[in-house]
Parts: C-alpha cells; sequence; structure tokens
C-alpha cells in the first residue's frame, strides 16, 4: 500500500500556509499592461461612466430649489471635480488600492489582511461588523445599480419621441430579464467586447463635452474651487442636501478597490487618470455649458447634448455601457458570494464555473435570479430613475465611511508612516464621508430607507449563519474525545477493513462526530483513516505545494488539514490525489470512502446561544446550503452521510 506507507512517513507536517507562503493572484499571463488596462475600463469602471446620465440632472432636481445659472452650475461642477480629486484619486487610488490582500481587494479581503497582521491587537469584533456590514451594502448596491442604469439609459427613448415613454418601463425590464437570463451561459467571450465598447464610450461622452465647451470656455473656470464656496454661500441648506445628488458622480468607485485582482493596480489607475477622469469631467463641463445656453433641457441634459438625429446611435451606446455596468456589478455579487461562502459568512451554494481558463468566471444561480427578482421589483415599483435615486447613494458613501475606517487601521498599525500624515488624511476623508453620509440620509424616507434595510437583512443573515456555525462547532466538539484516547482505547480492538475511509472533521483537533457514529452502527473502521480538516485561510489564493499537511498518529489513523485561499474553490479529491503524487504515492479513488456528517438542528430556548428566532432562522439556512458532497466535489457513489440531531 504506497499511499498508506508515505502517509505513515510524514511524521512532520508540511509547511503551513503563512503569510509569506500563498502565491498572491495574478492576471493572466502574458496579458499586457495595455489589455488590462482596456479590460478594466470594461469591468471596473461601468459604473462610475455611466454616471453622467443622471448625475447632473439628479443635483437639478426641482426639490433643491437650484437653477441653471452660472452659481450653481460652476459650483456643481466643481463639486464633482474635486469629489472625483479626493475621494477616488487620493483616498482609492492612490491609498485604499495599496491596502491589497495579496492582490485582493473589498471589504472582507481588507479584514483578513488586518486579522493576518495584526490578530488580537485590534478590536476584531468591531472591525468584523463593519466588513460583515459593507458587504451587506454591496448586495444592496448590486440591486440598484442594474436596475438606474438600464433605466436611465432607456429614458433616452423619451427624448427621441413622448410615444415611447408608457413603454420605458417594460424595455428596461425586458432588457434586464435577458441580461440575467445569459449570466449561466458566462461571460468570458461578451467581457471581450467590454473594454473596446466602454473606450467607445468614453470617447463619445468626452467628444459631447468637448463640443459644448468650444461654445462655453469659460466653463473651464468651474474647476476653480471658489466655486463651490460661492455655491454653498449663495444657498447653504439647499448647496449640503444637493451632496447627496453629487455622490451619483461618483457611485461604482468602490469597484476599484473590489475588482483588483482581475487587473491589478497600475492598470486601473492608468485607465481613471488616463480615460475616465478626464471624459467624465469634460462631459460634465460640457452639460453645464449647454444648460448656460439651453436651461430647457435641465428634464435630460445628456441626451439633449446631440442634435436629434445622433440620439439613437447615444442611446444604443449608452444602453451597451449600462447593461457592462450591471454585468460587472453582478459578477462583482458573485465572486464576493464565493467569498463569504469560504469565509464562513454565507451557506454553501451552488457555484458553477463558466471558462475553463478564467478563475474569477462564476455563476451562482441563487444570487443571480435573487438579485433578478429584487431589481425587478424596483424597476416595477420606482418606474423612473429619478425617484430611484434617493436609495442610490446612501449605500455607496456607507460603503465608503467603512472603507475609511478600515483602511486606516492598515495606515496607522500596519503601514505605520509619519502620525500626523496619517491624521491628516483620516481628518479629511472622515469628514467628507460623514458630510456625504448626513446629506444621503435626508432622503429617508425618499427611498434611502431601502439600502438600509436590505443591508440589515443581509447583515442579519451573515451574521446568524456564523455564529451558529461557531456554536455547532462548540456543541460538537464538547461530545468529542481527543483522537489519542481513542486510539488508545478503541483503534486496536476494532474490526478493521480494506480500504481507506476519509472523516471530514470540522475541527483538526478533535474526533468527528461521525467516526463516532460510524462505529457505532457498523462497528467497524478500514484500515486507514483520514481525518480531514478543511481550513480556509485569511489570503486569496494557497500556494499549491504547501497546501496538504500531514500528521500520522499512528494505528492506521492520519490528520489531514487542506489549506485553501478564501478565493479557490474546494476540491478535496482532486487535491488530495495531488499531494499523494507530490509525495511520490498513488492516490486510489475506487478504494476510498468518505464519510459526513449531516447534523439536524433542533432551536431550542433550553440551550444558551442565540435568540430562538435566530436558531429557526440558522436551522432555515441549514437546510438550504448545498450538501457537502457537492460543495467539496466528492464522488457521488464514494460518499456515506450520517445523521443526527443537535441542540445549539
Amino acid at each position: 500500500m504506497p499511499f498508506a506507507r508515505t502517509w505513515r512517513g510524514m511524521q512532520q507536517p508540511a509547511p503551513a500556509a503563512s503569510a509569506a507562503s500563498p502565491i498572491p493572484p495574478q492576471p493572466v499571463h502574458g496579458t499586457s499592461r495595455a489589455a488590462l488596462t482596456l479590460g478594466a475600463l470594461g469591468v471596473v469602471f461601468g459604473d462610475i461612466g455611466t454616471s453622467p446620465l443622471y448625475a447632473l440632472q439628479a443635483t437639478l432636481d426641482p426639490r433643491y430649489h437650484l437653477s441653471e445659472s452660472i452659481t450653481d452650475l460652476y459650483g456643481i461642477v466643481s463639486l464633482i471635480f474635486w469629489a472625483f480629486v479626493f475621494v477616488v484619486t487620493v483616498k482609492y487610488v492612490f491609498i485604499v488600492m495599496r491596502c491589497d490582500n495579496r492582490g485582493e481587494g473589498g471589504s472582507l479581503a481588507l479584514y483578513a489582511l488586518i486579522n493576518r497582521e495584526l490578530g488580537n491587537a485590534v478590536p476584531k469584533r468591531l472591525l468584523l461588523v463593519g466588513a460583515v456590514f459593507a458587504t451587506s451594502l454591496f448586495f444592496a448596491d448590486a440591486m440598484l445599480t442594474p436596475a438606474i442604469s438600464v433605466i436611465s439609459a432607456v429614458e433616452g427613448l423619451g427624448v427621441v419621441s413622448s410615444a415611447f415613454k408608457p413603454w420605458i418601463v417594460w424595455i428596461a425590464l425586458a432588457i434586464l430579464i435577458g441580461l440575467f437570463a445569459i449570466q449561466r451561459h458566462g461571460t468570458e467571450r461578451v467581457g471581450r467586447l467590454f473594454g473596446p465598447v466602454m473606450l467607445v464610450y468614453f470617447t463619445t461622452i468626452a467628444a459631447m463635452g468637448i463640443y459644448h465647451i468650444a461654445q462655453t470656455p469659460a466653463v473651464l473656470t468651474a474647476l476653480n474651487p471658489i466655486w463651490m464656496v460661492g455655491y454653498f454661500t449663495a444657498h447653504p441648506l439647499f448647496a449640503f442636501l444637493s451632496l447627496g445628488a453629487i455622490v451619483y458622480a461618483i457611485t461604482g468607485t468602490e469597484a476599484l478597490y473590489a475588482d483588483m485582482g482581475h487587473f491589478g493596480r497600475v492598470p486601473i489607475t492608468i485607465a481613471w487618470l488616463a480615460v475616465c477622469l478626464p471624459a467624465l469631467m469634460l462631459n460634465y463641463m460640457g452639460q453645464a455649458a449647454m444648460l448656460l445656453r439651453h436651461p430647457e433641457f435641465v428634464d435630460n441634459p445628456f441626451f439633449h447634448m446631440v442634435s436629434p438625429q445622433l440620439t439613437i446611435p447615444l442611446l444604443v451606446i449608452a444602453t451597451l455601457a449600462t447593461i457592462i455596468a450591471s454585468q460587472a456589478v453582478i459578477s462583482g455579487a458573485f465572486s464576493v458570494t464565493q467569498q463569504a461562502i469560504q469565509l464562513g459568512f454565507m451557506p454553501r451554494l451552488r457555484i458553477l464555473h463558466t471558462s475553463s481558463q478564467a478563475r474569477g468566471q462564476i455563476y451562482v444561480p441563487a444570487i443571480n435570479w435573487l438579485l433578478a427578482a429584487m431589481v425587478a421589483v424596483l424597476v416595477v415599483g420606482f418606474q423612473a430613475s429619478a425617484a430611484m435615486l434617493p436609495a442610490y447613494g446612501l449605500a455607496v458613501v456607507g460603503t465608503m465611511l467603512i472603507t475609511t475606517l478600515m483602511q486606516y487601521v492598515v495606515v496607522f498599525r500596519i503601514w505605520r508612516g509619519p502620525v500626523w500624515r496619517g491624521a491628516m488624511g483620516f481628518v479629511i476623508f472622515i469628514t467628507i464621508d460623514l458630510v456625504l453620509l448626513a446629506s444621503g440620509a435626508a432622503k429617508l424616507f425618499e427611498g434611502a430607507w431601502f439600502p438600509i434595510l436590505v443591508g440589515l437583512v443581509i447583515f442579519t443573515l451573515l451574521t446568524t449563519w456564523s455564529t451558529g456555525r461557531r456554536l455547532m462547532r462548540e456543541s460538537l466538539q464538547e461530545d468529542s474525545i481527543p483522537l489519542s484516547v481513542f486510539i488508545a482505547s478503541t483503534a486496536t480492538s476494532v474490526h478493521r477493513v480494506r480500504g481507506t475511509s476519509v472523516f471530514l472533521s470540522a475541527s483538526p483537533t478533535t474526533l468527528p462526530a461521525a467516526l463516532l457514529h460510524n462505529l457505532k452502527h457498523n462497528q467497524v473502521l478500514h484500515e486507514r483513516v483520514v481525518l480531514l480538516t478543511v481550513q480556509v485561510e485569511d489570503v486569496p489564493q494557497i500556494d499549491p505545494a504547501v497546501r496538504a499537511e500531514f500528521h500520522a498518529e499512528g494505528q492506521g489513523f492520519f490528520r489531514t488539514v487542506l489549506h485553501y485561499g478564501f478565493m479557490e474553490d474546494v476540491d478535496i479529491p482532486r487535491d488530495l490525489a495531488a499531494a499523494a503524487t507530490q509525495a511520490g504515492a498513488t492516490f486510489e479513488p475506487l478504494h476510498t470512502s468518505y464519510f459526513l456528517g449531516r447534523q439536524k438542528l433542533i432551536a431550542s430556548c433550553a440551550v444558551p446561544g442565540m435568540a430562538l428566532w435566530r436558531e429557526h432562522l440558522f436551522a432555515w439556512m441549514l437546510k438550504l446550503s448545498e450538501s457537502a458532497m457537492d460543495f467539496f466535489k466528492l464522488p457521488t457513489n464514494r460518499v456515506v452521510e450520517l445523521g443526527s440531531q443537535l441542540r445549539i
């Protein structure tokens, strides 16, 4: 039995995954920086790139009592420009994107970085709450972005002819349903077109802006921050309230950080500074210049920037851009879901890979159709982009605020740069976030309640699952016995049969309940017993060379730990076979049986734990969870499930 001999010979474990050993995720090998920059245009900047369709129009909503005067228009453009400078460029491009976790970004990845580097030296519970709530707000944003982006583009049909207005909602709904329906086919081929289409879009909106700036070149002075002062001096209250609409210009900024692992920091930075920022500002200044001459176009300034003959082509380009923006956030929701499952915040869900080459191309059916249903409800319920906008900004600002707080844990505790410089940046960015949050909160009863409600619901689900899993592990460990005691007292007196049995264990230090149940009912053990623990580390990927560690415990018992990054798929048979091959052994899948424990949870007030309603919620989520056999990719004809009842 070469496999058994090899495992017995491994008295020392392989090096555990450490901060230095895992391989950071890298873009596709051989991909040029120009290609990555073009790809970033399509995936990363779809959301923020489509903001000119509605952002300036939203600030001139009658509720703010602003006008198409030089003071107001120049003040709005100045605010947008300096929001781009401080929030997008300085904060995200130059600071936040440097807070990467082996190349990956996002709230959970940032928490994992802090947890790995600082451990108990920081208030982990508070940071974890922030990271989970930011993730919850991201899902709310993933519902709002497709709805508002697509409907704002389709509203351009109303500029072509008023006869289209009754059909705008249904056309937008048809586009969105089609978008969600094609997700199961994957976006690898379509993704190749994203960058070129967005490049055409950014070139188009820049040309539109240049045309109108040429007719009113004085609008270039709007970049002077003095116009912001005049804007707030003219009407302080309404200027403050309008900040909630200024936020729409920077929606999608979090994508710069979340999508780092796909393209890298440098290509995203180049795409922003060389293409996106100039094109967006040219378009915003062009809209302001046009409104100074034609204030009657305030109902939809973006589509009025071109002549009627060009409205249809512009509508097509804008619709494609909004579909790309929607696709990017949907794909992001799939990635965040996978990350949350691996880190233990969501139950196991079915994850399908849509590409044999690109690891990040995944499809999560449950999340896809849940998002589709919520997007449809939003479109039918709000009917117009203007009605939906108040709900949009608060989720974005909430996520930005949490990111600011977490990023400065990295700045102060990990980077340890000059305190005065870090403190100055912290004060500036936290002030901006709080002011924007306060302005957005003024629209609480106009729709801003929606992302808060969705965020709280998802936060409750994520924390209930995480807490329930912890309580389950603690309950199972209470009834467990040490492996050394079991081997000394039982292993030698039990009948042994040929083959290998693999028992999945939640803890690498205790005996799995499935083994005890198997022994109780079948009264036999295999000649080789592998106690296997899957351990997800605080890094995106693990070096395959250090994925597996083995401990020979004697009497044919082996304790094995498979390490995975939080962006990797778990495939137990594949990685056990690879580990055996590296050790010069042969893995025999036809002589290996996998034993799984399946617990039926009984909610009870008798055992201290969660509130009774949360225990019922956790039990419901446990039933919806995908089976461990499918999730760990175990062969269906080699799996034995042993059930038990459990109170927490």
